[in-house]
């Protein structure tokens, strides 16, 4: 069994990703730091983003591109991974789910590279 390329699986996570930020956008606000403002805006935004981003990725003349704007999403999303630490002090399950998160950004940033380098 031949595993998905690279940009499948990406364009499929932010596609998944993305149409949850818009259909659940409540689930999401928690994670930008309040110093961004208003927390709907930003969690509606990155979810039309990584949409735009998925499309990018799934047709062949936008994928390096795509790569280049899903790099760009996964380092842009750091700020709200660390603010996760802030946000939950004391709260076992969701600290859990932070300090495992934070650490997955760096293969997603490196496979988004891979994308946009023709990989």
């Amino acid at each position: 069994m031949r595993l998905p390329s690279t940009d499948t699986w990406l364009a499929a996570l932010l596609g998944g990703a993305g149409a949850l930020h818009l259909v659940r956008p409540g689930i999401y606000e928690w994670l930008v730091p309040p110093e961004l403002g208003a927390a709907r805006a930003w969690v509606l935004a990155s979810g039309v983003a990584e949409l735009g981003t998925a499309a990018m990725l799934a047709a062949p003349a936008t994928r390096r591109a795509g790569g280049w704007a899903a790099a760009g999403l996964f380092v842009a999303f750091v700020p709200a991974h660390l603010h996760t630490f802030r946000a939950v002090p004391g709260k076992p399950v969701p600290l859990a789910v932070a300090t495992a998160r934070l650490p997955l950004q760096l293969p997603l940033i490196g496979a988004a590279l891979r994308v946009a380098r023709g990989r």
